[in-house]
């Protein structure tokens, strides 16, 4: 697929410009109504873009949800290929059946507009608490499984006024489970499928009175599409909440995984004893009140992470065993605190305040040659992060919202750091949205960068961008048919990089680099009849200084029958133009097709499968690193 030679800003504004000006003339023709005698339906509620609940419709920032009813019909595992599926602009890297690993050759990696996790410039959250590794910054992605979460919101552009350092270009905010209603609820789930893949997950939910609890319990494996690549991983979550009021409510919870994963290197030089063994873990505790004019809560949380390595070696290129292990342990803690209240009608303005610490220590471990039972040390450090910040909302009659926020950020080494963002979210007839946004973003240098292994510098500053972006929507068929277009631009600079030194004596990070992006996104939803639904999404990219892992163009098209005792989905992914490497430059073209289907065949009990990649395509997503083909999983899901 070409693009088309001109300038990509220039033409992305006119055919926004073109799509508006269309859309608002066909619309001329329909009957006129004012914008209260209009039957909206409700919009989805989200928390991730303000603190507190509010309607999605009054943000300026594009905030898109995923409800559990969409993660259970992906009878995945992970959330990973969901969120690929389901956002536009989003993708995550994969290299086989399951498991995503970390070190080299990982995959696992998120990027949003072209902004990566992999590179700390993406933040993961559950239930707004931050989540990545204290040394290296970035998410772990064999910790987010589906068992957690009952809805996932994503939003797409710059966070760092209520996040801070990390969420430069978006969040992804898992909220965890709950159980909505009196009663007691147990789910097992089991699965088996091609290359020895098992996966399994055991979840109980309680609510009585006041009180409720969430257990859920999994152990997944597989062999793997290739040789020496088993992947095994345990994972546990509980999380106990208590309503003390009728205002004021507190929970505790806790998650762990562990996987044991072998890198077996790309085709072309096959690596042995590439093994990992990682833990990780999270840990929170909060009290919330919830007023008719004010809301908040104070929140203490604790994420580590143990990481056990063998970097491996390459029989074909003479190398032999390695005599030392890697071996770190990092953390990351904090506080947050926020208050939001209304003081007179259509406002509402939100106070917080965060404190971090995070860090850790690396080592290596020798087991063998002239160094065995010996231990050298490579990092040993910690930072601090304090911040507070206003977020301001203001409905201005009833057809325009204002929204403005303001961080001031402080880091223990590097400085201060001021955090804009401004938009407008405008409610007009015909049930159109139309917002604008103007937001900063910006990340610090993590402590890899800084202080481990050559080129380190600690003499980094923080990186920082700008995101401008318009977004309109709009529902028809009394909300049976909804669509929206996003345009943006993203303008960044100080990005580190890995650069020959000034005076040509090696390498050393640097900020050199420079963000050049420019975008647009699409969703369509259509609820065709009570048994049919279908729902597709595409986005395109431009980058001037193109990344790994970032397609030009991604599109997703599904569609999803419903009726009686079936539930029957499929969807096809179409991805060109994805960079597996940029010196020197490949990319990869390839269309996906899923198919997914359950039966109930009793009240307790349903018999699923799935089939993934059914065309049998060939392709890479991380170069040297071909995708099985196509893939078959079935199992069943009881409830009782």
């Amino acid at each position: 697929m070409r693009l088309i030679n001109m300038n990509a800003k220039s033409s992305l504004l006119l055919f926004a410009a073109l799509c508006l000006s269309g859309i608002l003339s066909a619309q001329e023709a329909e009957h006129d109504t004012t914008f209260a005698e209009r039957n909206i339906p409700l919009d989805e509620v989200v928390v991730t873009g303000t603190r507190n609940e509010t309607d999605v419709r009054h943000l300026s920032q594009t905030v898109s949800v995923i409800p559990r009813l969409t993660i259970e019909k992906s009878l995945q595992s992970s959330l990973l290929p969901v969120l690929t599926e389901q956002i536009p602009g989003l993708f995550t890297t994969s290299r086989g059946v399951m498991g995503y690993g970390v070190s080299n050759g990982a995959a696992g990696g998120i990027s949003l507009r072209g902004l990566s996790g992999g590179n700390a410039r993406l933040m993961v959250l559950i239930d707004g608490h931050p989540q990545y590794a204290g040394i290296f910054g970035h998410p772990i992605s064999d910790a987010y499984q589906t068992l957690l979460a009952d809805k996932v919101e994503v939003l797409r552009g710059p966070a760092s006024v209520l996040y801070g350092s990390n969420a430069m270009g978006g969040v992804i905010n898992i909220v965890t489970r709950k159980m909505h209603e009196d009663g007691i609820r147990t789910d097992v789930r089991a699965g088996y499928g091609s290359y020895n893949t098992l996966e399994t997950e055991l979840t109980n939910r309680i609510r009585k009175g006041r009180f409720s609890s969430v257990i859920s319990g999994s152990y997944n494996r597989t062999d793997g599409h290739r040789e020496n690549m088993p992947f095994e991983q345990y994972g546990g979550y509980a999380k106990l909440g208590y309503e003390l009021t009728d205002h004021w409510n507190t929970y505790a919870d806790v998650n762990v995984t562990h996987f044991n994963a072998t890198y077996p290197g790309p085709v072309s030089a096959p690596l042995l004893e590439g093994d990992q063994r990682i833990t990780r873990g999270m840990a929170s505790f909060a009290i919330e009140n919830n007023y008719e004019r004010t809301s908040g809560g104070l929140s203490f949380f604790y994420n580590w992470g143990d990481h056990w390595i063998n970097d491996g070696y390459t029989p074909s290129e003479g190398e032999t065993p390695q005599d030392g292990r890697f071996n770190s342990f990092d953390d990351m803690m904090g506080i947050s605190l926020y208050q939001s209240a209304q003081f007179f009608t259509g406002n509402r303005i939100t106070f917080g305040f965060d404190w971090f610490r995070y860090g850790g220590e690396a080592w290596t471990e020798y087991v063998k040659g002239e160094k065995a039972g010996t231990r050298e040390d490579i990092v040993d450090k910690r930072e601090n992060e304090v911040a507070g910040y206003v977020d301001f909302r203001q409905d201005i009659g009833t057809w325009l919202t204002f929204n403005a926020g303001l961080r001031i950020d402080h880091h223990s080494r590097i400085g201060t750091e001021w955090v804009p963002q401004a938009g407008l979210a405008s409610h007009l007839p015909h049930s159109i949205d139309l917002k604008a946004s103007a937001s900063k973003g910006f990340r610090y240098p993590i402590l890899r960068e800084m202080y481990m292994f050559p080129p380190q510098n600690p003499d980094l500053k923080p990186e920082s961008m700008w995101n401008y972006e318009i977004a309109f929507s709009q529902r028809l068929l009394e909300g049976r048919l909804s669509y929206g277009v996003n345009v943006f631009y993203i303008d960044g600079k100080n990005l580190i990089m890995t650069l020959p030194r000034p005076n040509g004596s090696g390498m050393l990070n640097q900020n050199s680099g420079e963000i050049d992006n420019t975008g647009v996104e699409v969703q369509v939803a259509y609820r065709i009849s009570q048994e049919w639904s279908a729902d597709a999404n595409y986005s395109f990219l431009h980058m001037e200084n193109p990344v790994v892992a970032a397609p030009e163009h991604k599109l997703y098209a599904g569609v999803n029958f419903s009726k009686g005792r079936w539930n029957v989905s499929t969807g096809v992914q179409y991805i060109a133009g994805l960079y597996t490497s940029t010196n020197p430059v490949a990319k990869e073209y390839f269309t996906l097709w899923n198919l997914r289907a359950s039966f109930r065949a009793a009240r307790w009990l349903d018999i699923w499968a799935r089939g993934e990649n059914l065309l049998a395509q060939s392709y890479e997503i991380n170069a040297g690193y071909p995708m099985p083909r196509a893939t078959v999983m079935a199992g069943i899901h009881v409830n009782f």
